[in-house]
């Protein structure tokens, strides 16, 4: 098995650790004046359209970068991703050996199979073409091995991506609820296709939303500890 292949393969879910994050593309809040919510004395004021809606938006790229939760996921995937690369090539490593030896002691017999006697020959040939099965048994279950471990990486990337979504989504309701403020809050991309074209700075609420994201996520941490 070529270690690029291996290597190839377990890497794909690293790359795809943020993908979740698009799904921040829209989040529908509706103000209620009536509640008894507290408010932010930090929280920003909203901006308010013609039509009486209020409109923020927050800057996931922004988010990706500075939240401390998407940070120590990826060293967490990272590090799952690594330890099972590198069991993938310790027995790559070893059946390639094993094949090696296998392929010397066959051409030794080649060279010298003549000098011996013809039960000598059949054990010997008996014991090459078992050898021989038992590297080909070990290289498929290696293969098998791979699409396992490609598996779990991306069950557990998409697991735990689940669960970061879930946290950003909840925090922007409570934070929403609390301070009584938008209509609407949209996401800011620096994607090939945004879904904000232009967004005033006095929309972004990034700052405000990161802080609290990390405030939130340090104390569970520390709790958990």
């Amino acid at each position: 098995m070529e270690n690029n292949k291996t290597n190839k393969i377990l890497l794909i879910c690293v790359a795809v650790l943020f993908v979740g994050l698009a799904a921040l593309y829209v989040l529908h809040f509706t103000g209620n004046s009536g509640s008894n919510s507290k408010v932010n004395a930090n929280a920003k004021a909203p901006v308010m359209t013609k039509d009486g809606l209020k409109i923020a938006y927050v800057n996931v790229d922004t988010l990706n970068a500075k939240y401390e939760y998407i940070k120590d996921l990826e060293k967490d995937l990272n590090a799952f991703k690594q330890g099972k690369e590198n069991s993938l090539k310790q027995q790559a490593e070893k059946l390639q050996a094993d094949g090696k030896k296998l392929q010397a002691d066959y051409q030794n017999y080649l060279q010298n199979g003549a000098n011996m006697t013809l039960t000598e020959q059949q054990n010997k040939e008996s014991e090459l073409k078992k050898r021989e099965t038992e590297l080909n048994q070990r290289a498929e279950k290696l293969a098998r091995l791979e699409q396992e471990y490609t598996a779990q990486i991306l069950e557990r990337q998409t697991n735990e991506n689940k669960k970061m979504i879930n946290a950003v989504y909840a925090f922007i309701r409570e934070y929403n609820a609390d301070n009584q403020q938008f209509n609407l809050i949209f996401a800011k991309t620096g994607s090939e296709l945004p879904i904000i074209l232009y967004g005033d700075e006095g929309m972004d609420i990034t700052e405000e939303i990161v802080n609290g994201l990390n405030e939130e996520y340090k104390k569970v941490k520390s709790e958990n500890e």
